[in-house]
């Protein structure tokens, strides 16, 4: 009984403390609205306000009150960890001191990329053409990662249903009965109905007006993912598998990667370098608008799959 009370005393502790987080980042999208970086801001706002925040209630549901007891120690596990600590802060020594004034950032790149973009890239955000443009190589590995942590949350935990066979005879994770989760709070699902096509509209304007005003594909990602989990949270995971199936989600999740990597593909044998856009049109500029407009929208369905997916994974499963 005094083990079980002191269980119940951490995880209200621990509760307490998510729901914290999830404050200070709605904070801290605040800030990033008044350093006039909203690109960042839209980001923290339903990334760590909001699925984050529940993604760690849904883990604290699954928590039990006792630790498991291991009899074994990985230590090839500890070694890697410690091997990987070490390389970091090796890596880190040889950095400037943190706003440096003289660190080639400020002296070379950053003026590069504020006085050449409007030219080469002919785009008014500045932040979209050095992710999509002068860094594509970086941001398409930043896609790779979230793809893999998605994979890999598939691949760990599982759906958490038992495959069944749908009315179109192909098989998919869809429930035999849904209902709804919340069927007496008329008011929050009434209100939800109303929010979530203002919801995905806002998403696809992010996604397509990245280019000329703050935004892109991460941001239109988790905004779209975020429409679909307040929809799981209210009307019940069961009806939400059957909104979005389960290979919508992974088509989202692995086409988005497959198109951003083909566009670079394309620029290969159109003559150019991987991921140079401007060989995809008679024009340069206008080769590299086209170029960002699809790499972005690949961000944004992998993005979007993957967020969709592992929240799906994550209330599917028995505590």
């Amino acid at each position: 009984m005094v083990v079980a009370a002191l269980g119940m005393v951490w995880l209200r502790n621990l509760f307490a403390v998510v729901m914290l987080s999830g404050i200070f980042s709605l904070l801290a999208a605040a800030l990033y609205v008044v350093l006039d970086a909203v690109d960042v801001a839209f980001t923290e706002a339903a990334v760590g306000a909001g699925i984050a925040t529940v993604l760690m209630l849904g883990t604290l549901a699954l928590t039990t009150t006792q630790e498991a007891v291991k009899g074994h120690r990985n230590l090839g596990a500890l070694f890697v960890v410690l091997l990987t600590g070490v390389a970091l802060v090796y890596g880190t020594l040889d950095m400037p001191r943190f706003g440096d004034p003289d660190a080639p950032i400020h002296q070379h790149v950053a003026p590069r990329y504020i006085q050449q973009s409007g030219e080469e890239i002919g785009i008014p955000n500045i932040v979209t053409s050095v992710l999509a443009s002068y860094r594509g190589y970086d941001t398409l590995g930043e896609v790779t990662v979230i793809f893999t942590a998605a994979a890999g949350v598939m691949l760990l935990i599982g759906r958490g249903r038992r495959r069944q066979r749908a009315a179109d005879g192909t098989e998919d994770d869809l429930p035999a009965s849904p209902a709804p989760l919340m069927p007496r709070h008329s008011v929050l699902r009434v209100t939800s109905k109303l929010l979530m096509p203002l919801i995905l509209i806002f998403a696809l304007y992010v996604q397509f007006h990245g280019d000329f005003g703050p935004g892109g594909g991460f941001q239109a990602g988790v905004i779209f993912g975020s429409a679909f989990i307040l929809y799981a949270l209210i009307f019940g995971i069961d009806n939400a598998r059957t909104v979005v199936r389960g290979w919508a989600r992974r088509l989202m999740l692995a086409s988005g990667v497959l198109l951003y990597a083909g566009v670079g593909v394309a620029g290969l044998l159109l003559g150019g370098n991987y991921l140079n856009y401007s060989v995809l049109s008679h024009d340069a500029v206008h080769g590299q608008h086209l170029g960002i407009l699809l790499i972005e929208f690949g961000v944004g369905m992998t993005v979007a799959g993957a967020m969709i997916t592992i929240f799906f994974i994550f209330a599917g499963q028995d505590r």
